[in-house]
Protein backbone atom coordinates (compact mmCIF):
# COMPACT_ATOMS: atom_id res chain seq x y z
CA UNK A 1 0.00 0.00 0.00
CA UNK A 2 1.59 3.44 -0.82
CA UNK A 3 1.25 5.93 1.29
CA UNK A 4 -0.07 9.45 -0.15
CA UNK A 5 1.67 12.54 0.41
CA UNK A 6 1.10 15.47 2.34
CA UNK A 7 -0.58 18.02 0.46
CA UNK A 8 2.40 20.41 1.12
CA UNK A 9 4.46 17.39 0.31
CA UNK A 10 3.10 17.41 -3.79
CA UNK A 11 5.89 18.41 -6.87
CA UNK A 12 2.80 20.84 -7.33
CA UNK A 13 2.50 22.66 -4.91
CA UNK A 14 6.25 23.05 -4.09
CA UNK A 15 6.65 24.08 -7.81
CA UNK A 16 3.96 26.74 -7.16
CA UNK A 17 4.90 28.24 -3.92
CA UNK A 18 8.49 28.78 -5.36
CA UNK A 19 7.11 30.62 -8.45
CA UNK A 20 4.80 32.83 -5.37
CA UNK A 21 7.86 33.46 -3.77
CA UNK A 22 9.91 34.44 -6.48
CA UNK A 23 6.98 36.74 -7.81
CA UNK A 24 6.52 38.73 -4.37
CA UNK A 25 10.50 38.62 -3.91
CA UNK A 26 10.97 40.30 -7.28
CA UNK A 27 8.16 42.80 -7.27
CA UNK A 28 9.81 43.96 -3.48
CA UNK A 29 12.95 44.29 -4.86
CA UNK A 30 11.60 45.83 -7.96
CA UNK A 31 9.51 48.39 -5.95
CA UNK A 32 12.17 49.45 -3.85
CA UNK A 33 14.38 49.48 -6.71
CA UNK A 34 12.35 51.97 -9.14
CA UNK A 35 11.97 54.14 -5.96
CA UNK A 36 15.36 54.80 -5.08
CA UNK A 37 16.58 55.23 -8.46
CA UNK A 38 16.13 59.29 -10.01
CA UNK A 39 13.76 59.49 -12.87
CA UNK A 40 14.91 60.63 -15.94
CA UNK A 41 14.39 64.64 -16.36
CA UNK A 42 13.73 66.81 -19.16
CA UNK A 43 16.40 68.66 -18.70
CA UNK A 44 19.35 67.25 -16.30
CA UNK A 45 19.01 70.32 -13.74
CA UNK A 46 22.57 70.73 -11.79
CA UNK A 47 21.29 71.43 -8.64
CA UNK A 48 25.34 70.97 -7.29
CA UNK A 49 25.86 74.15 -9.74
CA UNK A 50 22.79 76.19 -8.52
CA UNK A 51 23.23 75.56 -4.56
CA UNK A 52 27.29 75.89 -4.94
CA UNK A 53 26.59 79.16 -6.35
CA UNK A 54 24.39 80.39 -3.44
CA UNK A 55 20.88 80.00 -4.80
CA UNK A 56 18.71 79.17 -1.99
CA UNK A 57 16.54 76.20 -2.55
CA UNK A 58 13.17 78.20 -1.53
CA UNK A 59 14.20 80.74 -4.42
CA UNK A 60 12.91 77.75 -7.03
CA UNK A 61 10.53 76.07 -4.89
CA UNK A 62 8.94 78.71 -3.82
CA UNK A 63 5.60 76.68 -2.88
CA UNK A 64 7.63 75.08 0.28
CA UNK A 65 7.05 78.04 2.51
CA UNK A 66 3.31 78.12 1.76
CA UNK A 67 1.48 74.22 1.71
CA UNK A 68 2.21 70.91 1.20
CA UNK A 69 4.19 70.85 -1.81
CA UNK A 70 7.37 72.75 -2.88
CA UNK A 71 6.28 72.80 -6.19
CA UNK A 72 8.99 73.01 -9.46
CA UNK A 73 9.96 76.13 -11.13
CA UNK A 74 8.33 76.60 -14.66
CA UNK A 75 9.89 78.48 -17.55
CA UNK A 76 9.57 82.27 -15.98
CA UNK A 77 11.43 81.23 -13.11
CA UNK A 78 14.07 79.30 -14.77
CA UNK A 79 14.28 81.92 -17.83
CA UNK A 80 14.33 84.75 -15.95
CA UNK A 81 17.84 84.38 -14.93
CA UNK A 82 18.93 82.04 -17.88
CA UNK A 83 18.23 84.67 -20.44
CA UNK A 84 20.80 86.93 -18.92
CA UNK A 85 23.87 83.84 -18.50
CA UNK A 86 24.47 83.41 -22.07
CA UNK A 87 26.79 80.36 -22.05
CA UNK A 88 25.80 77.47 -24.20
CA UNK A 89 25.19 74.19 -23.45
CA UNK A 90 22.48 71.09 -24.50
CA UNK A 91 20.54 71.56 -20.81
CA UNK A 92 19.82 75.50 -22.08
CA UNK A 93 19.16 74.55 -25.45
CA UNK A 94 16.67 72.39 -23.72
CA UNK A 95 14.91 75.50 -21.76
CA UNK A 96 15.10 77.92 -24.78
CA UNK A 97 12.86 75.71 -26.32
CA UNK A 98 10.36 75.00 -23.50
CA UNK A 99 10.75 79.38 -23.45
CA UNK A 100 10.05 79.56 -27.33
CA UNK A 101 7.34 76.83 -27.53
CA UNK A 102 5.60 78.49 -24.00
CA UNK A 103 5.31 75.13 -22.95
CA UNK A 104 5.78 73.73 -19.22
CA UNK A 105 8.78 71.61 -18.66
CA UNK A 106 7.51 68.57 -17.38
CA UNK A 107 9.44 67.81 -14.56
CA UNK A 108 9.22 64.42 -12.48
CA UNK A 109 8.76 64.70 -8.65
CA UNK A 110 11.24 62.98 -6.81
CA UNK A 111 10.45 63.27 -3.21
CA UNK A 112 6.91 61.72 -3.52
CA UNK A 113 5.13 60.60 -0.63
CA UNK A 114 2.21 57.89 -0.43
CA UNK A 115 -1.07 59.57 -0.83
CA UNK A 116 -1.86 58.07 2.78
CA UNK A 117 0.44 60.67 4.14
CA UNK A 118 0.18 64.14 4.03
CA UNK A 119 3.14 66.13 4.20
CA UNK A 120 3.68 70.04 4.84
CA UNK A 121 6.38 71.57 3.41
CA UNK A 122 5.47 74.65 4.92
CA UNK A 123 6.22 73.27 8.57
CA UNK A 124 9.06 72.06 8.64
CA UNK A 125 10.36 75.13 6.55
CA UNK A 126 8.90 77.53 8.88
CA UNK A 127 10.23 75.15 11.56
CA UNK A 128 13.72 76.50 10.37
CA UNK A 129 14.50 72.66 9.28
CA UNK A 130 17.36 72.94 6.41
CA UNK A 131 15.88 70.82 2.93
CA UNK A 132 19.09 68.86 3.13
CA UNK A 133 17.69 66.85 5.78
CA UNK A 134 15.31 65.71 4.35
CA UNK A 135 16.77 65.84 0.44
CA UNK A 136 19.84 65.42 1.36
CA UNK A 137 23.50 67.40 0.38
CA UNK A 138 22.70 68.89 -3.22
CA UNK A 139 25.81 70.72 -3.53
CA UNK A 140 26.66 67.06 -4.11
CA UNK A 141 24.19 66.18 -6.62
CA UNK A 142 23.67 66.90 -10.24
CA UNK A 143 19.92 65.59 -10.67
CA UNK A 144 18.04 65.20 -7.78
CA UNK A 145 17.69 61.80 -6.02
CA UNK A 146 15.41 60.03 -3.60
CA UNK A 147 16.72 59.64 -0.50
CA UNK A 148 17.06 55.92 1.01
CA UNK A 149 15.27 55.43 4.14
CA UNK A 150 12.50 57.81 4.49
CA UNK A 151 10.24 56.31 5.95
CA UNK A 152 7.65 56.81 8.70
CA UNK A 153 10.47 55.38 11.56
CA UNK A 154 12.43 57.73 9.68
CA UNK A 155 10.12 60.52 10.28
CA UNK A 156 8.98 59.23 13.46
CA UNK A 157 12.38 59.51 15.00
CA UNK A 158 13.68 62.89 13.56
CA UNK A 159 10.12 64.67 15.16
CA UNK A 160 11.34 62.85 18.98
CA UNK A 161 14.70 64.24 18.68
CA UNK A 162 13.67 67.90 17.13
CA UNK A 163 10.87 68.56 19.66
CA UNK A 164 10.58 66.01 22.61
CA UNK A 165 8.20 68.24 24.44
CA UNK A 166 5.94 67.77 21.63
CA UNK A 167 6.07 64.07 21.01
CA UNK A 168 2.78 63.50 21.79
CA UNK A 169 1.04 65.87 19.04
CA UNK A 170 4.07 64.76 16.45
CA UNK A 171 3.51 61.13 17.04
CA UNK A 172 0.27 61.08 16.86
CA UNK A 173 -1.20 58.86 13.69
CA UNK A 174 -3.45 62.15 12.58
CA UNK A 175 -0.88 64.53 12.57
CA UNK A 176 0.43 62.70 9.39
CA UNK A 177 -2.63 60.45 8.15
CA UNK A 178 -6.02 62.30 7.59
Amino acid sequence: MKLKKPWWNQPGMQIATVLVTLIIVGGIVGGIFLTQTSPEQPIAFPHNRHVGIGASCLYCHTGATLGPSAGLPGIEKCWGCHQQVQKQSPELTKLAGYVERNEAIPWVPVAIQPDFVHFKHSLHVNAGLQCSACHGDLTKMTVAEPQKGQNMGWCLQCHKNSAPEQWTKLSDCATCHY
